[in-house]
């Protein structure tokens, strides 16, 4: 349940800090994919660089980079739009007071606030503390706001007492998380929806040694088809020949030619979404030799023919109420060509981006999306995976 999720770890200054550090290895152990962010306060107990080298992210603790002035000061916004959930382990009495009342002065606050995702708050104090009026109000406040809170164990605590505010062990966190996430999907509004998603190039093989491709590494696709899964989208995965990892709960169908990809888009054309986000090429040999062809032997030219058009076969026979996504690479005359793209495919959306643009295109993790609707238009601009998300809420909502 947990491969290929996306994690924040929220991290406050409680002495069961440390405790987050095999918290983190668990998660991943499961297949999740994390992100720490500390309230200044949790540095003094365990170090940032902790957390840093464990997770293999850079540690989210200040809002303002005071170094280099105006840079990444907006990250809160990126990781909450980034995450599948958020859980907050340890979680203090202080920073629990924050969360209930919107308070936004640190990183870790400020993030939560942004966050779309489910929020996971495991409060950890001494016993005193926790069984006082203010923390008990909170907790409920926490949970009327639609927070998930897992209560904290009875035992030994830093202050010599045994009494009732230990952090759970971490078992006992994964599979609270693992519950969220499943609730959640289970509400996405592709709950019960058939989502098909195409990835990556095509090759056109001329004989078994040389093809006609293009640079696609399927990123794009693979993170529509990860945010599909996250809005509770029943997803097939037709992934060309690329070395991008999928999550393991993605069902994937390979191709590798054009006609291969109409083929599996042909078998699943009853699905209520589909995601074209192929790269598929527009042109095959003529004639394919079953041996090398020497060089001395070969032509100076290549004859070409058409591949079959999959978007504009799947718009001609679409079924009713589905729904038709579309993507488009241009060089130049982007919205133009898009939305005329739009109109002859006969589908409901296009994602049109531009090799021009600055961090977009293929290889890159960051991508600028121009999503146009027959009503609608809008630039999405981030990592491809927060971008999928964005596409997917701007179409479906929630």
């Amino acid at each position: 349940m947990l491969s290929g999720k996306r994690i924040i770890l929220g991290v406050t200054g409680g002495i069961a800090a440390y405790k987050a550090a095999y918290l983190l290895r668990d998660f991943q152990k499961a297949g999740a994919e994390i992100r720490v962010t500390m309230t200044p306060s949790a540095t003094r107990f365990i170090g940032s660089e902790t957390f840093a080298a464990l997770s293999r992210n850079e540690v989210a603790v200040e809002v303002f980079n005071d170094e280099n002035p105006g840079k990444d000061w907006t990250k809160h916004i990126h990781w909450g739009e980034w995450a599948d959930l958020f859980v907050i382990a340890p979680c203090t009495a202080n920073t629990l007071s924050k969360i209930v009342h919107g308070n936004a002065d640190n990183m870790l606050t400020s993030t939560l606030l942004a966050a779309r995702c489910p929020v996971l708050i495991c409060p950890t104090m001494d016993g005193e503390m926790y069984e006082s009026p203010s923390v008990s109000r909170n907790l409920k406040l926490a949970e009327e706001s639609g927070y998930y809170i897992l209560e904290p164990d009875s035992g030994y605590l830093a202050s010599g007492l045994d009494d009732k505010g230990r952090l759970p062990e971490p078992q006992a966190i994964l599979e609270m998380a693992e519950k969220i996430i499943e609730e959640n999907r289970k509400k996405g509004p592709l709950s019960g929806k058939k989502v098909v998603v195409s990835a990556g190039p095509t090759r056109e093989f001329l004989d078994p040694v040389r093809f006609i491709s293009n640079p696609s590494t399927g990123k794009m696709g693979i993170a529509m088809a990860d945010a599909a899964t996250a809005l509770g989208g029943d997803v097939v995965l037709l992934k060309g020949p690329v070395n991008t990892k999928e999550t393991e709960r993605l069902h994937v169908e390979s191709f590798t030619s054009a006609d291969e990809l109409f083929s599996l888009a042909k078998k699943h054309a009853d699905a209520d979404v589909i995601i074209m986000s192929a790269a598929v090429s527009d042109f095959k040999p003529a004639e394919k030799t079953d041996q090398k062809v020497k060089k001395q032997n070969a032509p100076d030219t290549i004859p070409l023919k058409r591949n079959p058009d999959i978007l504009q076969w799947l718009g001609e026979n679409r079924k009713n109420n589905q729904i038709l996504i579309g993507f488009a690479m241009e060089t130049e005359n982007l919205e133009k060509n898009a939305r005329e793209k739009l109109k002859k495919k006969k589908i409901d959306w296009i994602c049109a981006n531009s090799l021009s643009d600055e961090k977009s295109g293929f290889g890159s993790d960051f991508n600028t999306i121009h999503l146009i609707g027959h009503d609608h238009q809008e630039t999405l601009s981030g990592e491809k995976k927060v971008v999928a998300r964005q596409i997917l809420r701007a179409i479906f909502g929630e």
